[in-house]
């Protein structure tokens, strides 16, 4: 039996920041487990530039950036990786781990899960059809291209606006295919507004919003596709059917917060961001259990990411430390045009800086933050659905707060 007093699971840009922020805080024994061979995540596959602008005042590949944030804690002893190894199972404050020399149970006081997220496959939205090759995600595209130098199509499709769909649609370019176009169910793009600009308008590659793909056609490699038209109900229309000749279809259709481990444990997870609902340390529903990064809702930015998982390093810190804040738990109450919020509960007295999405686009609004004893507006241009938004609050202004905490978006 290991003992630590901190595990962190997941050694990608979450679990490095997660351990720099306990540390940073007063804890000098901290394990992290990363089940691939070296730290980084999925940001050793993005080889694209636009990581670290908010954390480093510099624009960066993605393993640049985690080599940058590695390097903050590489040298410290007080921080151990375990590598090659898997977490099976957690039960009260013990890990076990599948690891090169075994199955190894870790005892420790507090667990940051910093597991990232998964992509919805094909299965995911019923796609009707054989299942011939050339049917991929985006994500697993691209680490065929990246890390092994491997074009997975040449006359390609992709279903899904995300900001990886639209990353592969450049790239994919740039090797030499030809990339068809990219259809998004929604009427607006689920990307952020530069990829937009950068990896479809620079490329003349075109959009076609309110459209999804009907069905996969090839025996053994994929031949075609059906691209059909939706309504704002987002159900396809019948008589719109186009087909288009294509061996390859990338899925960029959504990301899912990874969290079998934690389901396992009891913890109350949010049905809109498929994540662990979280006070303010980002501790979940299950004492000294922590959950940060994508493995708690999906961000835009890496330097997001690490921001929030700094911040639960801190709270797990404080948690094993008995330094927590104590008192009443208020709520969140969630009005028009807002989809989600993290946290979802929280003390008085911190300073919050509040993460949510709205599920529309608004453009010319404010956002509104009222309760009893608080009445606050927060003025935007425009807000859309692919753009994570941040609203801090001060202690001082939640003092006098009763009750609920209510969020709206008003034009």
């Amino acid at each position: 039996m290991r003992r630590h007093e901190l595990v962190i699971i997941g050694g990608g840009s979450a679990g490095i920041a997660a351990a720099l922020g306990a540390y940073e805080n007063g804890i000098k024994d901290i394990l992290v487990i990363e089940r691939e061979f070296e730290y980084g995540g999925i940001l050793q596959q993005c080889i694209h530039n636009g990581f670290g602008l908010h954390t480093f005042n510099e624009e960066l590949s993605g393993p640049s950036y985690a080599e940058k944030y590695y390097d903050l804690i590489k040298d410290n002893e007080c921080i151990q990786f375990m590598y090659n190894s898997a977490v099976t199972s957690i039960t009260d404050k013990t890990v076990t781990v599948q690891s090169p020399d075994g199955l190894i149970e870790v005892e420790t006081k507090a667990i940051i899960l910093a597991t990232g997220c998964r992509e919805r496959p094909a299965g995911a939205i019923g796609l009707k059809g054989d299942r011939p090759v050339g049917v991929y995600t985006a994500g697993t595209a691209q680490k065929y291209l990246n890390r092994r130098g491997l074009l997975v199509g040449k006359k390609v499709f992709i279903l899904g606006s995300g900001d990886i769909g639209l990353i592969m649609a450049r790239r994919m370019t740039l090797e030499g295919a030809k990339v068809i176009g990219v259809a998004e169910l929604q009427p607006y793009s689920n990307g952020l507004a530069r990829n937009i600009k950068q990896c479809l308008e620079d490329f003349d590659i075109p959009l076609y919003l309110s459209h999804t793909v009907k069905a996969v056609h090839g025996k053994n490699r994929l031949e075609s596709i059906t691209l059909i038209e939706a309504d704002d109900k987002l159900r396809m229309i019948e008589g719109t059917e186009q087909e288009i000749e294509c061996d390859c279809l990338l899925l960029s259709i959504g990301l899912i917060p990874e969290n079998t481990l934690i389901e396992e444990l009891g913890v109350r997870i949010d049905p809109k961001t498929k994540g662990a609902v979280v006070d303010e340390t980002y501790m979940t529903s299950v004492e000294g259990i922590f959950a940060c990064g994508n493995a708690l809702h999906v961000h835009d930015l890496v330097d997001y990411v690490s921001a929030e998982a700094r911040k639960a390093g801190k709270g797990a810190a404080d948690y094993i430390l008995g330094k927590r804040t104590e008192g009443d738990i208020l709520s969140n109450s969630l009005g028009n045009g807002v989809s989600y919020m993290v946290p979802q509960y929280f003390h008085k007295g911190n300073d919050i800086e509040f993460c949510f999405r709205v599920n529309r686009v608004f453009k010319d609004c404010f956002i509104q933050v009222s309760g009893k004893g608080i009445d606050k507006k927060v003025k935007k241009l425009g807000i859309v659905p692919s753009e994570m938004q941040k609203v801090m609050i001060k202690k001082e202004e939640l003092q006098n707060l009763e009750g609920e905490l209510c969020w709206e978006v008003q034009e």
